[in-house]
Parts: C-alpha cells; sequence; structure tokens
C-alpha cells in the first residue's frame, strides 16, 4: 500500500512541475513576420520585410544582444522598440549585419521589437537545377554572454528572367516524360538541358528542354495511337467472331429444317 501511496504522489508531483513549466514558457520569446516573407525573388529586385519580436523580455535575461544577418545587398535594418504601443527606441544599420544591445534597465525596455529588413537581392553565384539556387534572406540570433541561439532562418530562391525561363521549360519537360511513362531520348535531351542550364547557357536549355518535352508527347501520343488501333482492331475482331457465330448458328438451323423437309 505504501508503494502504491509513493507511485500516486510522485506521478501527481510530476504532473503539477509539468503544468508549472509549460505555464512559464507560454509567453516566451518569440519572432514571427508580419505579412509574407517571399520565397523567390528576382535578382536586382528591392525586398522589405518585417519581424516582430513580442514579450522580448520574457524568457532572456535582462540583458542580452540580438544580432541578425544578411546577403542581401544595400542593406538597411530598422530596430524599433514599442511600450504599449508607443515608440521608446529606434536605431539604423546599414551593413550586412547588425548587433543591438537589449537592457531592459536602459531605453530598449518594452513589450514588442520590430525589426525591417530592407535590400537589393543579390546575383547568382552558381547556377544549379537541384536543390536550386537559394540565398540567406535573414538570420537572427540572440546572444547571452557565450551562448548564441538563432531563433529565424529564412531563404529564398532568386532568379534572372532567363533563368527562370529555362528552369520552366525544363520542368515542363520532366512533367512530358512522367506523363509518356519514360523515354530514354527526351531524357537525355533533359539531361543536356539541365547541364546547360548549370552552366549560365539558358538558350541552350530552354531549347534542349523544348525538344526533350517535344519528343515525350511525341511519343506519347504513338502510343495512345497505337493502344487505339489495338483496341480497334479487337472490336474488329470480336465483330467478326460474333458475326461468324451468327452465321454458323443460322446455317444449322438451316440445315436443320431442310433435312426435315
Amino acid at each position: 500500500m505504501n508503494s502504491i501511496h509513493y507511485f500516486r504522489a510522485t506521478v501527481a508531483l510530476l504532473c503539477v512541475v509539468g503544468l508549472v513549466a509549460v505555464a512559464g514558457t507560454a509567453g516566451a520569446f518569440t519572432v514571427s513576420p508580419e505579412g509574407t516573407v517571399p520565397n523567390e525573388t528576382a535578382v536586382g529586385s528591392e525586398v522589405s520585410v518585417t519581424y516582430v519580436i513580442e514579450d522580448p523580455y520574457d524568457g532572456p535575461p535582462n540583458e542580452y544582444t540580438i544580432e541578425g544577418e544578411t546577403e542581401l545587398e544595400n542593406v538597411s535594418w530598422t530596430v524599433e522598440v514599442f511600450d504599449q504601443g508607443d515608440s521608446v527606441d529606434q536605431t539604423t544599420y546599414g551593413d550586412q549585419s547588425f548587433s543591438q544591445s537589449m537592457d531592459r534597465d536602459g531605453d530598449q525596455n518594452g513589450d514588442e521589437v520590430r525589426i525591417t529588413l530592407e535590400g537589393t537581392v543579390p546575383p547568382v553565384e552558381n547556377y544549379t537545377y537541384e536543390p536550386r539556387e537559394n540565398y540567406s534572406l535573414v538570420e537572427f540570433a540572440r546572444v547571452t554572454g557565450s551562448n548564441e541561439n538563432e531563433f529565424r532562418n529564412d531563404s529564398a530562391h532568386h532568379y534572372t528572367e532567363q533563368s527562370r525561363e529555362a528552369r520552366q521549360a525544363i520542368d515542363d519537360a520532366g512533367t512530358a516524360i512522367d506523363e509518356a511513362g519514360g523515354n530514354s531520348e527526351a531524357e537525355n535531351l533533359r539531361t543536356g538541358a539541365i547541364s546547360a542550364y548549370e552552366n549560365d547557357n539558358f538558350e541552350n536549355a530552354i531549347s534542349l528542354a523544348n525538344q526533350a518535352r517535344n519528343t515525350a508527347e511525341e511519343a506519347q501520343q504513338s502510343q495512345q495511337t497505337t493502344q487505339t488501333l489495338l483496341y480497334a482492331a479487337g472490336a474488329v475482331v470480336l465483330v467478326l467472331l460474333l458475326g461468324g457465330g451468327g452465321y454458323y448458328a443460322y446455317s444449322q438451323s438451316q440445315a436443320d429444317d431442310y433435312s426435315k423437309l
């Protein structure tokens, strides 16, 4: 009996500890984008995205550092602290990375931090079809002493008008090959298109991809035509068989009638 009471007491204590732990972290330091974070961006286009940190001192210590980094170019960071909806501190940075100290006892005391990042999408240094070319849009970390905790990491695909057209042509060729059930000639053409794409030869990539798609579509059409002819031939054979069977039955009935006479 004593062991049963001890076991029940232990379970109850663990449940209480678990509930306290959950309640203590429910409103912890969180970050979320305001609006949509782009996942595809054209080279040279302008990007603007804002991240909101709720309850910046719920969870972290009273003093820590927020660090941000991006591969965007011509960068501007605006870090603004709000308290009850009022702006209490604002700092702007112009490099691809920034570091800002947060102090509950200083001007950075508030219940919300808004970080706005603006910049230009960088060029593609190395074209790869798979995986597709991505760059680091933003990385955020919270640093306390020697401890660094990354709390946000977003990347985006970047492209030029030609590279996007070539990638779409290769994608379309792949779809056509799949629908055709596979075709070695088309697959070889598509492989050549991918190689041309990864060597920045987008015009050739588009040409080869279109040839691959056409080859696959022609193969699929040929298969469908052959299948239709086979169905038609089968139908003709069935009709002949049915007709022959009917004629034989008719002949037999006529012969029986004649023999009776």
